[in-house]
């Protein structure tokens, strides 16, 4: 049966090496018969989270900007793909506000199961994507039902383009494809 798959660029670049990752990534996903819909956070709006809560009780965040849409998006699919650059060791500011601006799928029930992470990075060691990791892990680990079930990492890319070739690429297209 076909899933439906949300992947979030939250890269501000225009054709970023993160988002190259989720474009390959999504062809391997709808190449296998999934459904999958981007979206990329350039130009949309994201306030910071206040932590007032009130969203745990209304189910919607108070702060009326473009988050609201996307976390509806979020609430639906049955299978997430985060796309960031790294910076300094972790996930880019942007993905990580909207992470906090999810907060109001914690007490919902959401249909995501499968959670995936495609970073790159100028550096390309080993541990260079760890922090990223473990920032999204700790979001994944609030909701019980989902887990992180891949990540793909593309070191040694910078500016545009740089990730032509990379075998991430290839990574990430399999990893799409997989799903089933």
């Amino acid at each position: 049966m076909a899933k439906t798959i949300l992947a979030i660029s939250t890269s501000l670049r225009s054709r970023s090496n993160s988002e190259a990752l989720v474009d390959s990534f999504l062809a391997g996903a709808e190449a296998a018969g999934n459904r999958v819909e981007k979206i990329s956070l350039r130009g949309k709006k994201l306030a910071f989270c206040r932590g007032c809560l009130a969203c745990q009780q209304t189910g919607k965040c108070m702060i009326r900007d473009d988050a609201a849409e996307i976390v509806e998006k979020m609430y639906r699919a049955d299978v997430l793909v985060f796309a960031t650059p790294i910076y300094y060791y972790g996930v880019s500011g942007q993905m990580k506000t909207l992470l906090d601006r999810a907060n109001p799928l914690f007490p919902s029930d959401y249909a995501f199961r499968d959670v995936y992470l495609l970073s790159s990075a100028t550096e390309d060691g080993a541990e260079v994507p760890q922090r990223a990791e473990v920032c999204l892990t700790g979001w994944v680990d609030c909701f019980e039902k989902a887990a992180l079930r891949g990540t793909v990492f593309a070191g040694g890319v910078t500016g545009e383009g740089e990730i032509n070739g990379h075998p991430a690429l290839k990574e990430a297209y399999d990893m799409g494809a997989a799903i089933q």
